[in-house]
C-alpha cells in the first residue's frame, strides 16, 4: 500500500521519510498490513546524516504512534480479498461492499431485488405457467384467531403468513363472484333463472346457491323506448354472488372446521349505481332501536324481492340454515367476503344471519374497499352481535370515504377515546344528537388492515382512482404488505398477469416494457387467460 506524504512533509525532507519508512518494512510488521514479516537480512544502520534536524525526527515518530494507537484501537479489522488489480475502480467497489449497506438499509436490498434487472424473477411473476405457491399451513386450534375472535389483535402489524394467505384466498371468491356474473350478466324478465356455474379459485369448495340483488327502483318506461339495447344494464335484478361450502376432508382437517363463504361481487349495472347514491341513513326494519340506521341504497339492494327471485336476505338465510342442518354436529364457521358493493352487503348479510338462528356459527367478514353502510348504533349493533370484520383498505381508496361524513367514524381508537373524553367534558348530549339525528353521520365498523399504492414497486405511485379501487390491485398490495413500516416484500408470489393486463396504464414504464420484451402480449392473445387465477398463497 502505497501512502501520500507530499501534502505533510516539505519536498526537502521527502528522502528522510523514505529511508525511514525502508526502516519501518525492516524492522516491524507493518501496522497497515499485518501480514507483512519482518526481514531482518535486509536491517541496515541509517546514517546520522539522514536525520539533520530534529523536526523532521519528531515528525516521523509521532506519526508511527498515531498508526499503532489506531491499530490498537481498532483491534478487530474487516478483512476483504484484495481487488484482482489495483484500479481505484476496484477499490472503490471493494470498500462499498464491506460496508454491507443492505444489512444497514434493508429497504435497499428489497428495491434491488424488486429491479427490473432481476429478469428471471420478473418472468416468473409474469408467467401464467410458472406460479409460485406457499405451503399451505395448517391452522388447527388457532383457526379462530385467524378467523378474528381477538379481532386480529397481534396478526396486523406486521401481517401475519397464515392471515396474508386466507385474506389473499378470500379475496380470490370474490373474483369468481365478478366472472360468475359477467359471463352471464342477462337475466330473464319472464322466468326463474337457471342454474349458474361458478369457477370456484378453490376444488375444494363447492356452490350450493346462487344470490341475486334486486333494486326497488326502476327506470321510466321512455328508457326503454330511447335505448332499448341496454340490456342487462339497466335489468332490475341481477346475480351478485353465491354460497360455497368446503367439502374437502383433508382441508377441513387442515382449516380446523369446516367453512362456508358466502361472496358478492362489486357494482355492475344502472340500478346499483343508483342505489349507491341513496344515501341517506334509514332505520333498520327489524331493529327495536330506531337509532340504529344504515345507508338507503345498500338495505333496498339486500332487502326487495325481484319477480323470479327471493332478496338477498332471504336467500342467504333459507341457504345457511339448510347448510346448519346439513352439517349438524360439526364446526363451523361463516366467512363472508365481498368488494365495493359486495363489502357493504356483507355487513348486511352479517347483521341477518346472526341472529337468525339460536346456535350460529362464528361470522367474520373479509371486506375490500368498502364503503361506510350505518351510524354509530349500527356499528354497535355487530359487536353485540360479536360479528367480526377485517377491512381491507387501500390508502389511495376514495371509495373507503364514502358516504357521509366523519363525525361519527368510529372504526379508529383514538377517534373512539377522543369521543369518550368529549362526553365526559359535557359534549355527550352534542354528539349523541349528531349520531342518532345526521342523515349523514357515519361509522365504519370493525378491524382495518391498510395497505397503499405507493409502497408497491409495480405501480404508479399516482394511479388512477379506478386502479386503486381494482379487487386485484388489492390482492397484489395484500400478498407484498409485510408491515406498516417495511417496504414490499421481496419475495411477493402473486402473478403480475392480471394487473399487467388490466391495469396496464397504471404500471411503471418499465415494467410493462419488460412485460412486452417478454412476448406476454403475443401470449394475451394467442393463450386464453384463464378466468379465475389459481390462488399463489396456497
Amino acid at each position: 500500500m502505497q501512502i501520500g506524504v507530499g501534502h505533510t512533509l516539505p519536498a526537502q525532507n521527502l528522502h528522510v521519510f523514505q529511508a525511514r519508512r525502508a526502516s519501518f518494512k525492516c524492522r516491524q510488521t507493518s501496522p497497515l498490513n499485518p501480514s507483512t514479516k519482518p526481514n531482518p537480512c535486509s536491517q541496515k544502520p541509517l546514517s546520522s546524516a539522514c536525520f539533520s534536524t530534529e523536526s523532521t525526527r519528531q515528525h516521523l515518530s509521532s506519526l508511527e504512534k498515531l498508526l499503532q494507537k489506531t491499530n490498537e484501537a481498532e483491534p478487530e479489522q474487516v478483512i476483504s480479498k484484495p481487488p484482482i488489480n489495483g484500479s481505484i475502480g476496484n477499490k472503490g467497489k471493494v470498500l462499498l461492499e464491506g460496508l454491507n449497506l443492505s444489512r444497514i438499509w434493508p429497504e435497499t436490498k428489497a428495491a434491488e431485488e424488486m429491479s427490473p434487472r432481476h429478469l428471471n424473477r420478473l418472468q416468473r411473476l409474469l408467467s401464467k405457467s410458472n406460479m409460485e405457491y406457499s405451503p399451505r399451513n395448517s391452522l388447527g386450534s388457532r383457526w379462530r384467531e385467524y378467523h378474528g375472535c381477538n379481532d386480529w389483535s397481534g396478526l396486523l402489524d406486521p401481517l401475519a403468513e397464515n392471515l396474508r394467505r386466507e385474506v389473499v384466498r378470500y379475496g380470490e371468491f370474490v373474483q369468481a363472484a365478478y366472472h360468475g356474473f359477467h359471463s352471464n350478466p342477462a337475466m330473464s324478465t319472464n322466468q326463474a333463472p337457471l342454474p349458474r356455474h361458478v369457477a370456484l379459485p378453490d376444488r375444494s369448495y363447492k356452490l350450493t346457491k346462487s344470490l341475486y340483488a334486486t333494486s326497488s327502483i326502476g327506470l321510466p318506461d321512455w328508457v326503454d323506448d330511447v335505448a332499448p339495447d341496454l340490456g342487462w344494464i339497466t335489468q332490475r335484478s341481477s346475480w351478485i354472488g353465491y354460497v360455497a361450502v368446503c367439502d374437502d376432508r383433508r382441508e377441513i382437517q387442515r382449516m380446523g372446521r369446516r367453512d362456508i363463504v358466502i361472496a358478492l361481487r362489486g357494482t355492475a349495472t344502472c340500478m346499483e349505481w343508483a342505489e349507491n347514491l341513496r344515501s341517506q341513513l334509514v332505520r333498520i326494519p327489524e331493529s327495536d332501536n330506531p337509532t340504529q340506521k344504515v345507508e338507503c341504497g345498500f338495505l333496498s339492494l339486500h332487502k326487495t324481492p325481484g319477480a323470479h327471485v327471493p332478496s338477498l336476505a332471504e336467500s342467504v338465510v333459507e341457504e345457511v340454515k339448510r347448510l346448519m342442518e346439513t352439517y349438524k354436529g360439526e364446526t363451523l364457521s361463516i366467512t363472508i367476503t365481498g368488494h365495493s358493493l359486495g363489502a357493504a352487503l356483507s355487513l348486511l348479510v352479517a347483521d341477518e344471519i346472526s341472529s337468525c338462528a339460536p346456535h350460529v356459527p362464528p361470522i367474520a367478514v373479509f371486506s375490500f374497499g368498502g364503503p361506510r353502510v350505518g351510524n354509530k348504533n349500527f356499528v354497535d349493533r355487530l359487536n353485540e352481535k360479536k360479528v367480526k370484520v377485517l377491512r381491507i383498505v387501500n390508502n389511495q381508496d376514495l371509495i373507503t370515504r364514502v358516504p357521509g361524513i366523519f363525525i361519527g367514524e368510529g372504526s379508529n381508537q383514538q377517534q373512539e377515546d377522543l369521543q369518550k373524553n368529549q362526553r365526559n367534558d359535557g359534549f355527550g348530549k352534542v354528539f349523541d344528537m349528531i349520531d342518532n339525528n345526521n342523515p349523514w353521520a357515519y361509522s365504519h365498523v370493525g378491524t382495518e388492515l391498510r395497505v397503499d399504492t405507493k409502497m408497491s414497486p409495480y405501480l404508479k405511485p399516482n394511479a388512477d382512482m379506478a386502479c386503486c379501487h381494482d379487487l386485484e390491485a388489492y390482492l397484489h398490495l395484500v400478498d407484498g404488505f409485510l408491515s406498516s413500516n417495511c417496504p414490499f416484500r421481496s419475495n411477493a408470489k402473486r402473478s403480475l398477469v392480471k394487473l399487467v393486463n388490466d391495469q396496464r396504464s397504471n404500471m411503471k414504464q418499465l415494467y410493462t416494457h419488460k412485460s412486452l420484451s417478454l412476448n406476454l402480449e403475443r401470449d394475451r392473445l394467442r393463450v386464453p387467460i384463464p378466468s379465475c387465477l389459481p390462488s399463489p398463497s396456497r
